[in-house]
């Protein structure tokens, strides 16, 4: 375990809430979940109109616990963190069954009227995972020992994470040893540590990403999931703080393939991909002038078939990296250029 973040103890298998969201952006946490550890999934929970599907079983409450349920974990990651309060009553009423309560929200569960006392009754547990240690020192700026390559995006929900996890398990798979860093709620609840850099005190960021990828052997990778975007008006300052702190040896650029505007900002034109590696590294150079771009992590799943292909192999010939989607091809050919 990595001493500057928190072991979790979850119990499994979970039901995740998704309620009546209808955009994916915003369920990336039960898509997540369900991609990179399935296993630990008995079904969904959700209602409303063509809401989100994560392609498990739909399942009630009464259902969940029937079939071994340990936790409802909310699945959604709206803007600010905030989910509507009639979802409430229905996380409540998992409370009282006995099911844990997993929230990546930036609230804390125990403020939620009633809930504390429905676990009580339940017998279950209150489990928030955006909870950042304590007496986390402002960044240093220390060159550390070990390597770190940083997941770097034009805007939220591109795939930094996806990308990372694939990144670390190509690395893995060549025999170079690696570790997924998690650095949002998702992430952690897959790793089962990590460190919620969202919910740090600004001044503390670059620090806590320090304590994320603290010293290591000269040849491990640490392979950091990335937050928000440069480019983003909302969320940059936590995208910076967390680049400076990392003080990455490489930078890898990730994106959606049918992304044109900021998600949520429509009045937002994302940056091209050669604006988000040329800023991410000119930036970079504060903390570590040898930083490197190694390659194009790109979501080409809402592209049409035939043209997944031909779109990674054009970014490849215009910039010379290697171009992947890291769930359709995986990440071995930038795992391979990262340790050239």
């Amino acid at each position: 375990m990595n001493a500057g973040t928190a072991r979790l103890s979850l119990r499994t298998p979970y039901l995740i809430f998704i309620g009546n969201q209808t955009d994916p952006t915003y369920a990336k946490t039960g898509l997540g979940l369900v991609q990179w550890c399935g296993d630990r999934v008995a079904g969904q929970l959700r209602f409303g109109e063509k809401p989100v599907d994560l392609g498990v079983p739909d399942l009630t409450l009464e259902a969940a616990v029937a079939l071994g349920a340990r936790s409802l974990v909310i699945g959604v990651a709206p803007v600010g963190g905030v989910i509507p309060g009639d979802w409430w009553d229905i996380i409540r009423q998992g409370a009282e069954l006995g099911l844990d309560i997993v929230s990546g929200l930036h609230g804390r569960l125990a403020t939620v009227p009633g809930l504390a006392d429905a676990a009580q009754r339940g017998g279950g547990r209150l489990v928030d995972i955006r909870v950042p240690p304590a007496n986390i020192p402002v960044g240093t700026g220390r060159k550390r020992s070990g390597q770190r390559v940083l997941m770097l995006g034009t805007d939220c929900a591109v795939g930094k994470k996806y990308s990372a996890l694939a990144l670390a398990a190509s690395l893995q798979a060549l025999g170079v040893k690696a570790t997924f860093r998690a650095t949002g709620q998702t992430g952690i609840l897959i790793a089962g540590e990590g460190m919620p850099i969202d919910a740090v005190v600004a001044d503390f960021v670059s620090g806590a990403a320090e304590l994320l990828s603290p010293d290591n052997d000269p040849a491990h990778w640490d392979v950091i999931e990335g937050q928000g975007s440069l480019f983003h008006p909302g969320y940059a300052a936590v995208t910076l703080g967390l680049l400076h702190g990392s003080q990455p040896d490489a930078i890898v650029i990730c994106h959606d393939a049918t992304r044109r505007v900021v998600s949520g900002w429509p009045d937002y034109v994302l940056p091209t991909l050669a604006e988000c590696r040329d800023l991410g590294l000119t930036l970079g150079r504060r903390t570590n002038p040898a930083i490197r771009c190694v390659g194009f992590s790109i979501n080409t799943s809402r592209l049409p078939a035939a043209e997944r292909a031909g779109y990674l192999r054009r970014i490849e010939e215009e910039t010379g990296l290697p171009c992947v989607d890291p769930i359709a091809t995986g990440c071995e050919a930038i795992g391979r250029r990262l340790i050239e």
